[in-house]
């Protein structure tokens, strides 16, 4: 295995269990799930039978109770073996605001069923059309009348809505210009998709990857009381804490796809003869794969130091960001640096090329922007004037 580290040999349980699925569904699996722009229904079971998908929540709600960094592995090594983990991946991190914020009530009803595979928490209602990534500018609105919400409003990027069975949604309890704290009078709400039905149309976006996203428009969706994560007006600092655990899985993930890039494009070097030798004995080929190798590793080191900091409940805010932005720059370079390698065959199909080049392509504008990642680093971090 090309890259070995330490890392690797840490949880070689976890990678060799995770990959013994993944060959499963080897690459014409992914090629025709892609191509058909279908979700991978198979693989997602096969991963939530296999209780990896219920990695973060606690035994005593059925799960296995692991950290983000061993859940990380979990991600990186999907992406590795050349899958997708954006099909099922935010269960991960969506259900830990259920968790850390939820009540016991809540907790002990829907965890057991999202571990088992009952139930399926993979959509996350943040991102609005007039927002964007100002998310304490959001405009749906919930009003409280007696024991429930009534919710209006319309998100946008709302991935694998349609493939859920619940949803965390965001939404606004106070209209802004009440407020003199900003980042309150957003709250949380879990919403049962089946029983909101046709009270949440939603309409599918065709994108340049295989992603399962789409438009939500909100009208009159009665949301029960009883389904408010935590306290009203609380929600915006409930998602923070999700995020740094997003942007660390998200860092993983990229991280398996620079180091399937990176495989795959040394094989190709070595088997590849053109003038009567290998390719890869070529600097010019040779040396932008190193280089990328070499990035892909440092961004791993940061993508650890933030796993190990948000397990041990310690601030990783930083951490977490520099280390999405680090991988994903990783992986952007060795997605170019594999194509420029298999030349026009990494533009046919059937070498994987060009659609892992697609998929890696999101990570340094989703689920945050880098140039907003640099901007953060250099406020809270360096001291530099808010810049945004």
């Amino acid at each position: 295995m090309t890259g070995m580290t330490a890392h690797d040999v840490e949880h070689a349980d976890i990678r060799s269990a995770v990959g013994e699925i993944c060959r499963g569904f080897g690459d014409p699996y992914w090629r025709a799930v892609d191509q058909a722009k279908r979700y991978p229904v198979e693989f997602v079971d096969a991963l939530t039978k296999a209780g990896w998908l219920a990695a973060l929540i606690p035994e005593e709600y059925g799960g296995s109770g692991l950290g983000v960094g061993e859940a990380s592995v979990v991600l990186e090594e999907i992406q590795r073996q050349g899958g997708n983990a954006a099909a099922c991946h935010a269960q991960m991190y969506v259900m830990g605001t259920l968790l850390r914020h939820g009540s016991e009530e809540q907790k002990r009803m829907y965890l057991p069923r999202i571990a088992s595979g009952e139930l399926r928490l993979q959509a996350f209602g943040v991102t609005e059309p007039t927002a964007g990534s100002e998310t304490t500018r959001i405009q749906t609105m919930a009003v409280r009348h007696g024991d429930r919400y009534i919710v209006n409003g319309q998100k946008i990027w709302t991935s694998r809505f349609l493939q859920s069975d619940l949803m965390l949604l965001l939404a606004r309890t106070t209209p802004y210009d009440e407020l003199d704290d900003k980042t309150k009078g957003l709250s949380v709400f879990l919403v049962d998709i089946k029983v909101a039905g046709d009270a949440i149309e939603a309409r599918p976006i065709d994108t340049m990857i295989n992603h399962n996203t789409n438009e939500l428009f909100i009208r009159d969706l009665a949301i029960p009381a009883q389904n408010l994560i935590g306290q009203e007006g609380m929600g915006f600092r409930y998602i923070l804490d999700g995020w740094n655990a997003e942007r660390i899985l998200i860092g993983a993930e990229c991280i398996g796809d620079a180091r399937w890039f990176i495989e795959r494009a040394v094989a190709y070097a070595k088997r590849r003869i053109v003038f009567g030798r290998a390719i890869g004995q070529n600097q010019g080929v040779a040396l932008p794969l190193a280089r990328a190798h070499a990035n892909t590793e440092a961004a791993d080191l940061m993508r650890w130091k933030a796993a190990r900091l948000f397990d041990a409940g310690t601030s990783c805010g930083p951490e977490a960001n520099m280390a999405k932005l680090l991988a994903s720059e990783a992986s952007w370079e060795a997605a170019n640096v594999c194509l420029d390698t298999h030349g026009g065959f990494g533009f046919a199909t059937e070498y994987d090329v060009e659609r892992k080049f697609r998929e890696t392509r999101l990570y340094t504008v989703a689920p945050i922007n880098n140039n907003l990642v640099l901007a953060y680093v250099a406020q809270h971090v360096l001291g530099l004037p808010k810049s945004y």
